[in-house]
C-alpha cells in the first residue's frame, strides 16, 4: 500500500516540524519563518537491516591513528590558511556569500592547481557545461582533470561518484540540487537538508572532501535550514561589496582549524587574485593632511591587518541627527558617542555622525574603539592626525583606556610599514614590556591625551 502523503511546516532557521502554521516558531521563537512541504510517510519496510557484522565497532581514542591526515593545498595561501591548512581528505565544506562575490570563480580558480595531481568532479545544476567552459577559458583553467557533470537530481550526482570515485567535488549550488522522491520544490527546506546529508554521507564513506556552493537570503544567511550548518565540517563567507574589489573570505566554523582567520582577494578581469599583503592595500589611497581619518591594527586570528577607519561629524539639517557606521557596530558607536559627550566633553549630539571602514572590512574587535573616537573627534574639531601615528586601545564607559591583547605583533606590523609613533593604552608598556621596537610608544590613559598626542601642531 502506498504511503499517503501529508502537509507539514518546517522551520527554514532551527528545522522544527509542525503538523499546522504558526506566526512564530515554538522552536527558536522566529517570525514568518515556517513554510509548508508535502512530505510522504516513510514506510515501515523502507529502513535498511544491518546485521551484525556491518555495524559499527566503538574504537579507544588511542587506537585511532592521525599519520594519514591528508591537506590538499589550493594554490591559494590565503584560502589555505582560513581551512586551517588546505583541503582536509573526507571533509564537507560550504562556501557562502551574495550573488556574484566570486563563490563560483574561487572553485574553478582552485581547479587548474588541484587539477594537476587530482581527479576533479565539477556539479553545476546552475549552468550549462558550455558556459562554464567559457567561464573557465576567460580565467584561464585548462586542466584535464576537470570533469563537469550537469546535473541536479542528487542520486544521479551521489551515483556518479560511487562509479567515477574522483579525488574532489564541487557542487554549485547545494539549492539547486533535487531529491526525487521528495515532492517539495528544489531549493526548500526538505530539500536541502537531505541533499546535504546525502553528500555527506558519501564524503565520508569514500573519504572523498566536497565542496558546496550556497546561496544566502536577504539577511545574508545561508539559504535553507539552520541545521545545514551543524552538518557540514567548515562554513566559509565571502564578504565584501560587489561594487568594490577586496573580497574577505573568512571562516565562522571550522572543525579542522581557526574561525579567526580571514583571506583576502581582489576580483579583477582575471578572477580573484590572493593579496599577500592586506595591510599595504587596505591603507593605499589614504588622503593626506585630511581630518577624520586614523589608522588602527586589529588582529584577524595570528594575522595583524593595519586598517583605515574614517570619521565624519557635520551639522545635520533635520531635528533627529543621523547616525550610520560601515564595517564597526553600530550599537558601539553610539556608546563610544556617549563616552566621549559624558567623559570627554566632545559634543556631537546636534551633529550628523557617520563611521566608515575602509576596504570592506568589518570590525568589532575591541581594541578598535580608539581609534574610532580619534577618527570622529578628528572631523569634530577638523584637526589632521598625524599621518605617521597607529592607534589602538579598547575605551570603558568610565572614559578610560583598558589594555588590549597582541601588543607586540601589532607594534611589529606598524613598524614593517614605516610607522614612526604608536598611541596605545599605558597599561599595555607596563604589564607588557614590548622589545625590539624602533618606533615611538605613547602610553595615554584617557581619551583626551591620545587626541592630544596625534593632532598635528
Amino acid at each position: 500500500m502506498a504511503s499517503k502523503a501529508k502537509n507539514i511546516y518546517i522551520c527554514s532557521e532551527c528545522g522544527f516540524e509542525s503538523p499546522k502554521w504558526y506566526g512564530k516558531c515554538p522552536g527558536c521563537g522566529q517570525w514568518n519563518t515556517l513554510t509548508e512541504e508535502i512530505q510522504a510517510a516513510p514506510s515501515k519496510f523502507s529502513a535498511p537491516v544491518r546485521n551484525a557484522e556491518n555495524r559499527a565497532k566503538a574504537v579507544a581514542i588511542n587506537e585511532i591513528s592521525t599519520d594519514e591526515e591528508i591537506r590538499y593545498h589550493t594554490g591559494f595561501s590565503e584560502l589555505d590558511r582560513v581551512l586551517g591548512g588546505g583541503i582536509v581528505k573526507g571533509s564537507l565544506t560550504i562556501i557562502s556569500g551574495d550573488p556574484g562575490i566570486g563563490k563560483s570563480t574561487i572553485l574553478l580558480q582552485i581547479c587548474e592547481y588541484l587539477g594537476r595531481s587530482l581527479k576533479i568532479l565539477y556539479v553545476s545544476g546552475e549552468e550549462s557545461g558550455r558556459q562554464i567552459k567559457l567561464r573557465a577559458a576567460r580565467l584561464g583553467v585548462h586542466s584535464e582533470n576537470l570533469y563537469i557533470l550537469t546535473e541536479t537530481d542528487i542520486q544521479a550526482v551521489i551515483e556518479h561518484i560511487r562509479t567515477e570515485k574522483p579525488d574532489i567535488v564541487m557542487i554549485d549550488s547545494i539549492q539547486t540540487m533535487n531529491y526525487t522522491e521528495l515532492s517539495s520544490s528544489p531549493g526548500s527546506v526538505t530539500q536541502v537538508r537531505e541533499c546535504t546529508n546525502a553528500i555527506m554521507h558519501v564524503a565520508k564513506s569514500f573519504e572523498i572532501p566536497a565542496i558546496l556552493v550556497g546561496h544566502v537570503n536577504k539577511d545574508g544567511a545561508i539559504a535553507g535550514p539552520k541545521v545545514l550548518e551543524h552538518i557540514v565540517d567548515a562554513v566559509l563567507y565571502f564578504e565584501g561589496d560587489r561594487q568594490m574589489t577586496y573580497r574577505i573570505l573568512r571562516a565562522v566554523k571550522n572543525r579542522f582549524g581557526s574561525t579567526n582567520e580571514i583571506g583576502v582577494f581582489d576580483m579583477g578581469e582575471n578572477g580573484l587574485q590572493q593579496v599577500d599583503n592586506p595591510s599595504m592595500a587596505m591603507l593605499s589611497g589614504r588622503p593626506v593632511h585630511v581630518s577624520g581619518t586614523c589608522v588602527t591594527c586589529v588582529m584577524e586570528g595570528t594575522r595583524p591587518i593595519l586598517a583605515e577607519i574614517q570619521g565624519l561629524a557635520t551639522t545635520s539639517g533635520f531635528g533627529n541627527p543621523r547616525r550610520m557606521a560601515t564595517g564597526f557596530d553600530y550599537n558601539r558607536m553610539n556608546l563610544l558617542l556617549a563616552v566621549l559627550e559624558k567623559r570627554a566633553g566632545f559634543y556631537f549630539s546636534n551633529l550628523d555622525t557617520y563611521v566608515n571602514v575602509v576596504g570592506g572590512l568589518r570590525l568589532d574587535e575591541p581594541a578598535v574603539d580608539l581609534a574610532v573616537a580619534m577618527a570622529l573627534i578628528s572631523s569634530l574639531k577638523d584637526v589632521p592626525i598625524k599621518e605617521d601615528a597607529l592607534v589602538f586601545g579598547e575605551i570603558g564607559l568610565a572614559g578610560e583606556l583598558r589594555m588590549t591583547s597582541h601588543v607586540q605583533a601589532r607594534i611589529s606590523e606598524a613598524q614593517r610599514l614605516g610607522f614612526r609613533r604608536c598611541i596605545l593604552p599605558a597599561n599595555c608598556l607596563k604589564k607588557r614590556p614590548v622589545s625590539d621596537c624602533e618606533i615611538e610608544l605613547i602610553g595615554v590613559n584617557t581619551v583626551r591625551e591620545a587626541f592630544e598626542a596625534l593632532a598635528e601642531s
